[in-house]
């Protein structure tokens, strides 16, 4: 028995000094300072254990400009088989729903696999609808905030899913979608056998021909959703301090909250 993995990988800024295109008002990514999203490292490690219980192969997908060949790189030094990254000027500037088509239609490409991995949120974005969008696209099942998965075969798989009240034992046919917590595993650190392996592979580089697309369809031609304003807002005012007689403060608090309408 073996299992075609797939993990999909995004390369987040590794800074807080995050800078924004006034013209596109999208983040500028082009040398800053990146790591691969902490969640798919996750995701990564656990491709990885399915692969060594099972037997199969791990492939890593990132979108995103060349610059995020370092982030596959570092997929391959854990132990990955191979990875491809969608890069195109096309690309730039997409949404979710654009992010999502984008990797869904590169996805159907590398039919058939059996199970996609990928954090429950990036880093940089926190939306966590990208991967559920991919399964969406697929027209394949999609379970969120896996914390382990009980069992796993060709056909089958049962997972815990995290709620807000505990968790949730969840069996979906595959191949299916997975999006993954920090509860599952913990991440491996790369070899040095890895790291030179890692150095040398080549990563092809799919664009609009190789996914097949139009350049209407992604990025931000293909984003139905766009950022038309970035500002940073105003300071909070000065609070007040009110003491005093508990029915005072009361009935003045009552009355300010009136002069304001918010009653």
């Amino acid at each position: 028995m073996s299992l075609k993995i797939i993990c999909l990988i995004k390369q987040v800024p590794d800074t807080t000094d995050i800078k924004i295109n006034p013209e596109t008002n999208t983040l500028i990514r082009e040398g800053v300072p990146s790591i691969i999203n902490p969640f798919d490292m996750y995701a990564i490690e656990e491709g990885l254990r399915i692969k060594e219980r099972l037997g199969g192969e791990v492939t890593a997908i990132s979108m995103g400009p060349p610059q995020a060949e370092e982030a596959l790189r570092e997929a391959l030094s854990l132990g990955v088989d191979q990875a491809i990254l969608l890069s195109h000027p096309a690309f730039a500037g997409a949404d979710t729903l654009a992010t999502s088509y984008t990797l869904a239609q590169a996805i159907s490409k590398l039919k058939p696999y059996d199970l996609i991995l990928c954090g429950r949120q990036a880093s940089d974005g926190d939306t966590g609808q990208v991967g559920p969008g991919v399964a969406e696209h697929l027209n394949i099942p999609q379970v969120a905030f896996v914390r382990r998965i009980e069992k796993i075969d060709p056909e089958h798989a049962v997972v815990e899913r995290m709620t807000e009240e505990g968790y949730e034992v969840i069996q979906t046919p595959l191949p299916a979608l997975f999006t993954v917590v920090k509860e599952i595993n913990e991440p491996r650190l790369p070899s040095l056998k890895g790291k030179l392996k890692a150095k040398k592979a080549e990563i092809p580089v799919w664009g609009l021909e190789e996914v097949g697309l139009k350049e209407e369809e992604v990025g931000l031609n293909g984003s139905p959703t766009q950022v038309l304003r970035v500002f940073t807002p105003k300071p909070r005012e000065k609070g007040e301090i009110w003491e005093g007689d508990p029915t005072e403060v009361a009935n003045k608090l009552y009355a300010k909250l009136k002069e304001s309408h918010l009653l």
